[in-house]
């Protein structure tokens, strides 16, 4: 998992030993299966008591070999799992994650001992790493060192539990390479076994997914919804049709070009009731509840959050590309003459056109508490000239065509034609259009197969390591395979200083070089979601800028099951 609507299933499907509360502005932890938790005086020990009554969806209780089990498995090389790396900060699992590794590499090529390897790997575990289950309730974490956020970490969705004995039903390990392979359809209908708020009643690939209600949820008068139905809508216009003829009552993300128009719409909406609006707005109401009570109007549908994401290219770093040729963006003076090419106010004022700020950093600026953002680069062309002869390009060496990736949903084709115009423009290179079906384009990504390709990144956490960590050596989700060796030394300092304003620093200066020196990546613009529903019939929908949705937290006004006052009002 790794994009925003996987993890809203997630969290419909599944929950952890936290979550977050959504609804407050200090984004604040509360128990989820982990009714209380103690922490020791050095913040490497976390002992999670968990509540007797969190069950799975067949009844069982949830206990903490549940949490053992589905944290080991995001440990092991074989899965791949992206954020594998979150869980090498507890103690013992980098050196069980390294020899993990170098045990399969000894058995490639050999017959038979993949069991036996199997046995040490399970034997390594249960004595090495810092996760322990001395009973069913109790689950004992030992850090290698404090991870301020760390319990924000438990309540992300690679952190939830799986139901140990259906995942080991559909796994086998291969007698001779010794890698464990898992049957995918132990997560499909009607094997999955969930502990979340609701379970998934049918999934038809690319059409719709549909929930239904977990009765042996532990806390299901919190539920209003008796189902959830996701249908797959790839078409931009169709989305927001289906919403106007009321087919759908929610729309993640309004990404057709038109949805300028809309806002505007709305912002006229707003200048015909500004007293009233006003008057609301000083009353400390957040932007839904204002929209609740101002006059009925369909053009108030459309809701315009901040959002703690940030749109960018992503410079392939390796020193070859997939088919051999020299890599022209292995250069880090290659990729910063690219990177200060790209006219961001451009792309927001003439392209996007939806009120997105331009970025010059990574992370959207005041976003973290105490966190102070690096400058970042200003549009230059002709410092990015000179630093393309820099590199030795110029007449007698022509700049090798520039093959641009992305995926043809959501208008990234538009941004793509008019950066690509522009890099010819101010640099006087070829650009080679390169767009992909959304699939596809993950995969190539995954194993680096393109030159440059279009990116995104929303944070996970409250800390400004949820968009570095992007960047480290190893890291799932460093598509790029960027390394940069002060980079890494800042990161490391970062994860041992103990002072909580030192480390922001650090990563501040991390930061810096990131989007000043090396440029891996780009940033072009930070997010805002723009989704569409009528808040006089539906609430639940946070505006909170982490955009981390709850959809079973949602609930219907007048829905014709005698709740005009919808029970999360009442309450």
């Amino acid at each position: 998992m790794s994009w925003m609507q996987d993890f809203r299933a997630a969290r419909l499907i599944g929950e952890g030993l936290t979550k977050n509360d959504v609804f407050s502005r200090a984004y604040g932890t509360v128990p989820a299966v982990a009714e209380r938790w103690e922490i020791s005086p050095d913040g490497k020990r976390y002992t999670f008591y968990l509540r007797p009554e969190a069950r799975w969806s067949n009844g069982e209780r949830v206990k903490a070999e549940d949490f053992r089990f589905a944290w080991m498995r995001m440990l092991l090389p074989e899965n791949g799992a992206d954020y594998a790396k979150l869980f090498r900060a507890i103690s013992g699992a980098d050196a069980f994650y390294k020899d993990r590794v170098a045990m399969l590499r000894s058995l490639r090529g050999t017959q038979g001992g993949g069991a036996e390897s199997w046995k040490r790997t399970r034997a390594l575990f249960d004595t090495s790493v810092g996760i322990y289950a001395p009973d069913d309730g109790t689950l004992i974490v030992e850090l290698a060192k404090p991870v301020p956020y760390f319990l924000s970490l438990t309540g992300f969705a690679p952190f939830f539990p799986v139901y140990k004995p259906n995942v080991e039903a559909h796994t086998r390990i291969d007698p001779d390479s010794g890698i464990l392979k898992t049957d995918s359809a132990w997560c499909k209908p009607p094997a999955l076994v969930c502990n979340g708020p609701f379970v998934i009643k049918s999934w038809r690939f690319k059409r719709e997914m549909r929930f239904e209600r977990n009765t042996q949820y532990w806390n299901g008068d919190l539920l209003a919804l008796d189902s959830i139905s996701i249908p797959t809508i790839e078409d931009g216009n169709a989305a927001v049709l289906a919403f106007r003829t009321g087919s759908v009552d929610w729309v993640s993300d309004v990404v057709p070009p038109y949805r300028a128009d809309m806002l505007a719409d709305k912002q006229a909406f707003y200048d015909e009731h500004r007293a009233l609006f006003e008057g609301l707005q000083s009353q400390g109401l957040d932007a839904i509840e204002i929209d609740r009570r101002l006059p009925a109007d369909e053009r108030k549908n459309i809701h315009r959050f901040p959002a703690f994401g940030t749109y960018f290219y992503s410079f392939n770093c390796r020193e070859t590309l997939m088919d051999g040729r020299p890599n022209p963006f292995a250069d880090a003076r290659v990729r910063r003459a690219f990177a200060m090419s790209i006219d961001k106010r451009g792309v927001t004022d003439q392209v996007r056109r939806s009120g997105e700020p331009e970025a010059k950093t990574l992370i959207p600026p005041g976003s973290i508490g105490g966190y102070q953002s690096p400058v970042g680069l200003e549009f230059d062309p002709v410092k990015a000239r000179g630093l393309l002869v820099e590199a030795g390009y110029g007449v007698d060496k022509p700049f090798p065509t520039v093959e641009l990736m992305f995926n043809k949903d959501g208008g990234h084709d538009l941004i793509a034609q008019f950066i690509a115009k522009g890099w010819e423009q101010h640099l006087g290179v070829s650009v080679r259009l390169d767009q992909k079906e959304v699939k596809v384009f993950r995969e190539l990504l995954k194993v680096g197969n393109f030159m440059v390709a279009r990116g995104t990144w929303f944070g996970d956490y409250g800390d400004p390591t949820t968009f570095l960590d992007i960047s480290r050596e190893g890291d799932g989700n460093n598509d790029r395979a960027y390394s940069g060796e002060e980079f890494e030394k800042l990161m490391m300092q970062a994860e041992n200083e103990l002072d909580a304003g030192a480390r922001l620093r650090i990563l501040s200066q991390a930061e810096r070089i990131i989007v000043e020196d090396d440029l891996p990546l780009a940033p072009i613009f930070h997010y805002v979601q723009i989704n569409l529903f009528d808040a006089a019939k539906l609430m639940g929908i946070t505006p909170h800028p982490r955009q981390e949705q709850h959809l079973y937290m949602v609930d219907k006004i007048g829905d014709g099951k005698g709740r005009d006052e919808p029970r999360r009002m009442r309450e």
